[in-house]
């Protein structure tokens, strides 16, 4: 009620009541259509539409970059800001790779999230996210892979989500499916990155302390990031007031608990300079840069991009095979084909096509990242003609792109793996045809392309294997149809309440 009652008097500090009337009684928003380029008036831009549509913006934007002709357009936000989106591939491989040192994160971005991401990789430009890039590279080689799979994945899916699993069935339970994948998700970046195993997916799924925080530090930085009018969090923070004085406070709380867990590793490097630990701070520290500020920077954007990617998109990915029994068929039939007592291994889930293609195509329907946003260091011209000026914000985007009718067919609402595979005649088995990264920017591309992309695949597979195997995940409420929501990540509104079903002839 306070930050409600603080962002309308600014508002009405700044417009004058008589303008406000005026314009209110020119405009009425809701005769807009969702395709129609919404219009922008002096100083206001077009806030009356971005107001209207702020519940389903990655969608409203999507219906009208989906329905220009070089699919792309210009957003005028309140006081003269602009900010282009794009759905259009000629202009990501521009801005991604052949014009990659035009298009930074840019200032604006970085000073935005700062507070909780500070320096690291996913909020640096130039030489410090090199550095950070070239450290962490290692964490991704196959045999960092093929541990990760074998033992991380493998131990947190048969010591504890199989079990939980199991006990939902023969209790009849409810569980929210979403919440489960973010703890399993959770505590497997965490292993990756601390070397610390928070136990956040147990059989009592305890409110763990670390997670409950980050979650809240990371709802109050979407609301910063997503301001229509930015200096109202800029003034609220200046008074440590409202929603900047809790993101203040839970942010504090992440990195005191991050700071704990580093300080504890720094102790055990100092003790044993050879340690042979895999964890991405031992390699950190190992590096020389033991600044404790800086290595929380690069842990806490780790968990962010490793616990809500990963899970986000297994929790579409279950919700649409759940409605389309004909794949879930399918993929049973591979993990079967593909199985050994223990469940698949590095090699056995690498090499799950069908289930690598329902992925995909998973991910096309609803990316974990609908929109990713970068900022032009100088003027440039798109390869579509589009303008661009220095400093402008420009925003390519995943969930467009993946409804591109062009591109994906007339049948692009269906979730159909086969579109990503071939049926080889001679070998009697499907082979994935992928799409380039510029199409299918799901996990970026050019320079800045995901590290953990393969790790991410292989993570998900294998839960899909150990899963489905044994289960069947049916939504709790017949023919659900989920709110989709979006901070950094897509979520489904109120999670995703479901039973699971024991297979018998598992």
């Amino acid at each position: 009620m306070v930050d409600l009652q603080f962002s309308t008097l600014l508002l009405f500090s700044i417009i004058s009541p008589l303008l406000f009337f005026l314009l209110s009684t020119l405009i009425n928003p809701c005769t807009s259509t969702p395709t129609k380029i919404p219009s922008s008036y002096p100083i206001l831009g077009s806030i009356f539409a971005i107001w209207k549509n702020k519940e389903r913006r990655v969608q409203w934007i999507s219906d009208i970059v989906t329905s220009t002709p070089n699919l792309t357009f210009t957003l005028h936000r309140p006081f003269g800001y602009r900010q282009i989106f794009t759905a259009n591939a000629a202009n990501v491989q521009h801005i991604l790779k052949s014009h990659f040192h035009n298009y930074h994160k840019g200032e604006v971005f970085r000073r935005t999230l700062r507070d909780f991401l500070g320096d690291g990789i996913f909020n640096a430009d130039g030489e410090n996210w090199k550095f950070q890039r070239q450290v962490s590279s290692h964490q991704f080689n196959t045999k960092s892979l093929k541990n990760f799979v074998e033992h991380v994945v493998g131990v947190e899916l048969s010591d504890r989500l199989v079990p939980i699993l199991k006990n939902a069935a023969e209790n009849n339970n409810v569980l929210d499916f979403q919440d489960v994948l973010q703890r399993f998700a959770f505590d497997n970046i965490c292993k990756i990155a601390f070397g610390y195993d928070p136990a956040y997916l147990t059989p009592s799924l305890p409110d763990a302390k670390f997670a409950g925080v980050f979650d809240n530090a990371l709802k109050r930085i979407s609301e910063r990031f997503n301001s229509n009018i930015p200096f109202v969090w800029k003034i609220k923070r200046a008074l440590c007031i409202g929603t900047e004085r809790d993101l203040k406070i839970t942010v504090q709380q992440v990195r005191e608990f991050a700071s704990e867990i580093i300080r504890e590793k720094k102790q055990e490097y100092s003790l044993n300079e050879s340690n042979t630990n895999n964890d991405l701070l031992s390699r950190f520290l190992s590096s020389g840069h033991k600044d404790e500020v800086f290595v929380t920077d690069i842990v806490i954007s780790f968990i962010l991009a490793g616990r809500d990617t990963t899970s986000a998109a297994l929790t579409w990915f279950f919700w649409l095979v759940s409605k389309n029994p004909g794949v879930e068929n399918e993929i049973i039939k591979e993990i079967r084909g593909n199985n050994s007592e223990g469940g698949p291994i590095y090699d056995e889930v690498k090499n799950m096509v069908y289930t690598h293609a329902s992925l995909c195509e998973s991910m096309r329907l609803y990316p974990p990242v609908p929109v990713s946003t970068k900022s032009a260091v100088n003027d440039d011209v798109l390869p579509d003609g589009t303008v661009v000026k220095r400093g402008t914000r420009i925003s390519y985007h995943p969930y467009a792109m993946g409804r591109v009718e062009k591109v994906w067919g007339a049948d692009w609402a269906e979730f159909r793996p086969e579109r990503w595979l071939e049926w080889e005649e001679t070998a009697g088995k499907w082979s994935f045809v992928g799409r380039d990264s510029f199409t299918y920017p799901v996990f970026q591309a050019g320079p800045r392309i995901c590290l953990g992309k393969e790790m991410a695949f292989l993570q998900m597979k294998r839960v899909v294997a150990g899963v489905l195997r044994r289960f069947r995940v049916v939504p709790a409420v017949e023919g659900m149809e989920p709110v989709y929501v979006s901070d950094f990540t897509t979520k489904m509104k109120g999670g995703f309440p479901v039973k699971i079903e024991e297979r018998v002839d598992h």
